[in-house]
């Protein structure tokens, strides 16, 4: 038996297995989830303003046209967002990149793990020290060839964030609390991090201001009661999945699922 094929047989053995589980969930629950264009195995999802782009278990960044991925640059990646700002990656050498004209275009050295280019054009991350990091809107939007730019170090410590153009961000700590704080795209001034019932390793918001949160142990939480007027929610209401998840991003109706088969599944929500 070669590798190659043992690795075929375990995909299909798993993508076999959630169609099958697929069955379970219904509407009623809120999703209707079918399985998604694959290159496999994926390790990262993220949407914004209808485009979606992924990692897979090769550090590759991948731009979903139609129903197929398309490799982006042989330059790999921990982590690629898509949003206002444009394409923002991290590099799995360190470094942040944006890509531009189809290539990614080094920006600096900063240390970053994860990065995210949903806000109102600013683009923010977090180190491995959970440092958190803004890039003003008037810089990232704007971003074309490659020199050094100033990053501007907000208050707290994170190990995920996210940020829509709409209500703010949101983001999770090491002990996993979930904080919220509004943001001024041009200066990266925050109004202060609030924290929010409940507990998560990764929290994403969509452009419309939807919040959808996985914890621990593979569940998919979605906030509810967002509005201008309480843009931090009033509850969480339970997404139910056919398979334990590693990663979300929401777009324009669709939740992208990553499992923790790295199979990608796309949710109706």
């Amino acid at each position: 038996k070669s590798p190659a094929a043992d690795r075929l047989r375990n995909k299909m053995k798993a993508i076999a297995a959630l169609l099958l589980m697929l069955n379970y969930l219904s509407v009623s629950h809120g999703c209707t989830c079918m399985e998604g264009p694959q290159q496999f195995p994926a390790v990262q999802i993220d949407a914004g303003q209808g485009n979606v782009v992924m990692t897979d278990r090769n550090n590759y960044a991948y731009f979903l046209i139609g129903s197929q991925w398309y490799k982006m640059d042989s330059l790999t990646l921990q982590h690629v967002s898509v949003g206002p700002a444009g394409i923002w990656g991290v590099a799995l050498e360190d470094g942040v990149y944006k890509y531009v004209a189809g290539s990614f275009v080094y920006a600096n050295d900063h240390t970053l793990e994860q990065v995210d280019a949903g806000g109102d054009g600013q683009v923010v991350g977090v180190t491995h020290t959970s440092t958190i990091h803004c890039l003003k809107s008037t810089i990232a939007s704007d971003y074309r060839e490659q020199s050094t730019v100033s990053w501007t170090t907000l208050p707290g410590l994170l190990t995920y964030v996210s940020c829509s153009s709409k209500y703010g961000c949101w983001g999770v700590n090491s002990a996993q609390n979930i904080y919220f704080t509004k943001v001024t795209p041009s200066t990266c001034g925050i109004s202060g991090w609030i924290q929010v019932d409940g507990l998560a390793v990764m929290v994403e918001i969509g452009t419309d201001g939807s919040v959808f949160v996985v914890n621990r142990g593979g569940e998919v939480f979605q906030r509810q009661g967002i509005d201008s007027s309480t843009p931090q929610g009033t509850s969480w209401t339970k997404i139910p999945m056919p398979s334990r998840i590693n990663h979300v991003s929401y777009d324009r109706g669709n939740l992208w699922v990553v499992t923790d088969y790295g199979i990608i599944l796309k949710c109706l929500c």
